[in-house]
């Protein structure tokens, strides 16, 4: 046993001051704020067999830093939580983190050393789809749940396992969900921009069968380097008829993309439409109204007035930002929100799971797997992007999502898609449950 192990102390010896003020109200009982969203139960009885670890992979360096900074402070808020609240089955919760230092051949090794080395059972992982794409094979072969964050259809597709989940969105849902609203209200002659990396031919190719199911057209698709700045010759390559023109990118690159695009005066030609990545810790008013008008897809909405619950309210004061713009108090950044929440949900999910399965060690993980294939998730605090299903069949959460749009450097809500009507544009196209264990 590791010497952190040795030291870590109890769930009843777990103290943080910032969050009795939440946990004497949660305990208070009642329909919203009772135990019953936490998973807590009176009869809850430490056991003899010490923490159970989780590892973390984490993009604390490097591209995506910005994005793993929030699924960082998102994951340790949660297992203090679950640690203040008596732990998962009385047991502590010890979160272990390591840096992917957002490199794929990086962050595959840190996987294996966090099952292998630092002794965790399960696993929440990475938001870089090419890290997470290189890690699923192996937590498979360790035979680790692991739960991806990053958004490339593959991970619930065709190189899912029964190991793999994810609680949010994949290309394939972002499209379900968004592409069928965007192509009767904005147009049917697009055009794509996005990354030249498994993330933005995900949303290309998904995208596409979509819009052309509905009779639009779609054009050569326009790849840009991830090393690029000028993206001028790019943006040169978009058709004249286009008619909506969808981008996907992600922190400079996207800073450069709206700067520019706007420079060349493409919004005034064409509309704009994207998914919330292409925006995430990015704030409309740090780049001078460049995404003014642009319609976003939106997994947890960045203003509270979007999606106004005290489950909400009180996961941004823990995270400690604002219920307008997502911006940490007292600093420039701005929450990857609509991604960074599963790093927080993901815990819950697992805690659930783990204790009505009854699991205590590594043997009894088919339990877990099976109690999240299908496993139904209430809006609460523990999953405050509110209420989903992870769906048995192909390991994917079913959520709400919301088009919004940026008006006077604020996010407008235009339309909610309720997680029913994704659902029904999103038949699973893989049995995971018929997998080998």
């Amino acid at each position: 046993m590791t010497e952190e192990l040795k030291n870590s102390k109890k769930p009843s010896e777990v103290k943080s001051p910032s969050r009795r003020s939440f946990l004497s109200h949660a305990l208070a009982g009642g329909a919203a704020a009772g135990t019953a969203y936490l998973g807590l139960t009176s009869g809850l009885r430490a056991q003899p067999s010490g923490p159970i670890v989780i590892g973390h992979q984490a993009e604390l360096t490097g591209g995506f830093s910005s994005w793993g900074y929030w699924h960082d402070k998102c994951a340790k808020a949660a297992a203090n939580i679950i640690n203040e609240s008596g732990g998962i089955a009385g047991r502590e919760l010890v979160l272990r983190t390591e840096d992917t230092e957002s490199n794929p051949a990086i962050g595959a090794r840190k996987l294996r050393s966090l099952i292998q080395r630092g002794q965790s059972s399960f696993v929440v992982g990475s938001v870089h789809s090419g890290i997470m794409l290189a890690s699923i094979p192996i937590a498979t072969e360790l035979k680790t749940v692991y739960f991806s964050a990053g958004e490339a259809t593959e991970a619930t597709g065709v190189k899912g396992t029964r190991y793999s989940f994810r609680t949010g969105t994949d290309t394939y849902a972002l499209a379900a969900a968004g592409a069928p609203w965007a192509v009767e209200n904005l147009g049917k002659n697009w055009t794509m921009i996005f990354p030249d990396y498994a993330w933005g031919h995900s949303h290309h190719e998904e995208h596409k069968k979509i819009i052309e199911s509905m009779g639009g057209t779609v054009n050569d698709p326009v790849a840009v380097p991830l090393d690029t700045k000028d993206l001028v010759p790019y943006l040169a390559k978009i058709p004249e008829e286009t008619e909506v023109l969808f981008s996907v990118f992600f922190g400079a690159l996207s800073v450069a993309f709206y700067t520019q695009m706007k420079s060349m005066g493409l919004d005034k030609r064409m509309k704009q439409y994207s998914v919330s990545g292409t925006i995430e810790a990015v704030s409309p008013a740090q780049i001078d109204g460049a995404a003014e008008g642009v319609y976003f897809l939106e997994n947890f909405p960045r203003t509270v007035a979007t999606k106004d619950d005290e489950f909400h309210r009180e996961f941004n004061r823990i995270m400690e930002i604002d219920d307008v713009h997502a911006q940490e108090n007292g600093s420039d950044r701005v929450m990857a929100k609509s991604h960074a929440w599963q790093s927080w949900e993901n815990l819950f999910a697992l805690k659930q799971a783990i204790e009505a399965s009854g699991w205590k060690q590594k043997s009894d993980d088919q339990g877990v797997i099976e109690a999240l294939e299908g496993l139904q998730m209430e809006n609460s605090l523990a999953h405050p992007q509110g209420s989903k299903l992870l769906r048995a069949e192909d390991h994917s959460g079913m959520i709400d999502c919301y088009i919004t749009q940026v008006q006077n450097d604020e996010f407008e809500l235009v339309k909610r898609i309720p997680k029913e009507d994704l659902m029904a544009n999103l038949p699973p196209r893989y049995d995971f449950t018929k997998y080998d264990l």
